[in-house]
């Protein structure tokens, strides 16, 4: 019975992790074959914009939509267009007949119905964390972990994969993994979640914009959700122009190998499992507030300084593991007040408005670091965007709104 109960947390998990997986193959992939194509980090930069602002689009938008389709449909209907578009990449770029305007397309497609997908996975935790008796803190841990994971394995693996089968093969194992992660869903896991008392039922266009107002109203009006995301939208802006540019410059740059890439990429994955897992077990009993903080603080900066004055692999892997096992460590305390603090009935809708928001920067990001590398080069670049972690990060430290984490708020 145990066993029985845990089955679709577990498959909920597992699919995430496979998906996530194809994620990380591409997030590898996709920038190297610009970068090999076109020769130009601003390219790279506008192919990474194609496929996030679609994808903050659909989780601000997507709530009402995916309240009526339902979680589990929503979520196979969006992973399902993803591998076709992904596949279509790989397809054409084999037949020597993907314009760089139809590549950014495709990826515009996968990254919209991932925003969609993504919006309607999130509710889908608490309601399986209650079936499984699991706390919050164990469930959203184990589902980031699942991200970290992939990570883990996805970038290192990517890298290998791009020197030995090239981009293009390597884009068609993330379509494989999207496939695989829906059939793991239809298999294992039942239709759960807030907003089941409307599928199926009609959406008006007045009703869809009243809806979405809902949601962001619900947002304005809580102060420590609003702190949240405005620091997550420049984190995530800064971290995305490391991920898809920065990190693929340096590699092919300096380093001159695309396995580099992946092994910076993986260290960094193994350090956020490490400290998802981690705060998954003790998170409960950390002081909320002060860990957030000082693992925020030390997380941000040190990666984009030794990105800046390396060359070598080795002590850039050594900087972006241990950043990222302090880095891990906020993801749950995020998820928990969040679940605490919006009603079951309003998830899909506020926790997809937070997410927009908080994620608005990263299709920004990818074009701040094309154009801040092509202007004034890559180590400059860096040291300007660790400047500016440091201080983004000191705001938790210092505003008393922060100290809100530290209470359990009942919805």
């Amino acid at each position: 019975m145990t066993v029985a109960r845990r089955t679709p947390i577990g498959a909920l998990v597992v699919a995430y992790l496979i998906s996530s997986t194809g994620t990380a193959l591409s997030a590898v992939a996709i920038p190297w074959l610009v970068l090999v194509s076109t020769g130009s980090a601003v390219a790279t930069g506008v192919v990474g914009f194609a496929e996030m602002a679609p994808y903050v689009l659909l989780q601000a938008m997507a709530g009402p939509i995916v309240d009526r389709l339902g979680l589990r449909r929503a979520f196979l209907l969006g992973n399902l267009v993803a591998a076709v578009a992904v596949f279509l990449v790989f397809l054409l770029d084999a037949r020597g007949i993907l314009p760089f305007g139809v590549l950014v397309g495709l990826v515009a497609v996968a990254g919209a119905v991932r925003g969609a997908a993504d919006a309607a996975t999130a509710p889908m935790i608490p309601p399986l964390a209650r079936m499984a008796r699991w706390s919050d803190e164990r469930a959203i841990g184990l589902y980031s972990g699942a991200n970290r994971a992939a990570l883990l394995v996805g970038m290192p693996l990517a890298g290998v994969l791009v020197a030995t089968m090239g981009a293009a093969g390597t884009v068609l194992l993330d379509s494989v993994s999207f496939l695989v992660a829906v059939v793991v869903v239809i298999v294992l896991v039942p239709s759960v979640g807030p907003g089941s008392e409307v599928v199926g039922s009609r959406l008006r266009p007045g009703a869809y914009v009243a809806e979405l107002r809902e949601g962001f109203r619900f947002l304005r009006a809580d102060p420590l959700l609003l702190s949240l995301a405005a620091l997550i939208v420049v984190t995530n802006l800064l971290d995305q122009a490391m991920s898809a540019v920065f990190l693929p410059v340096w590699a092919h740059g300096r380093v001159h190998d695309a396995v580099a890439f992946g092994l910076v990429g993986g260290a960094s994955g193994l350090g956020m499992l490490a400290g998802v897992l981690l705060a998954a077990s003790v998170g409960p009993r950390l002081p909320r507030w002060i860990t957030f903080s000082l693992c925020t603080f030390i997380a941000a900066a040190p990666p984009f300084f030794a990105v800046a004055g390396w060359a070598s692999v080795v002590p850039v892997m050594v900087v972006f593991f241990v950043c990222g096992v302090f880095g891990g460590v906020p993801n749950t305390i995020i998820g928990a007040v969040e679940y605490e603090r919006v009603p079951p009935v309003l998830q899909t809708r506020v926790l997809g408005a937070m997410r927009a928001s908080a994620y608005l920067g990263v299709p920004f990001g990818s074009l701040l670091g094309g154009f801040l590398t092509q202007s004034i080069g890559l180590a400059l670049a860096c040291v300007t965007a660790g400047a500016v972690m440091l201080v983004v990060t000191v705001a938790p430290l210092v505003f008393p709104v922060w100290r809100g984490l530290d209470r359990t708020v009942t919805a």
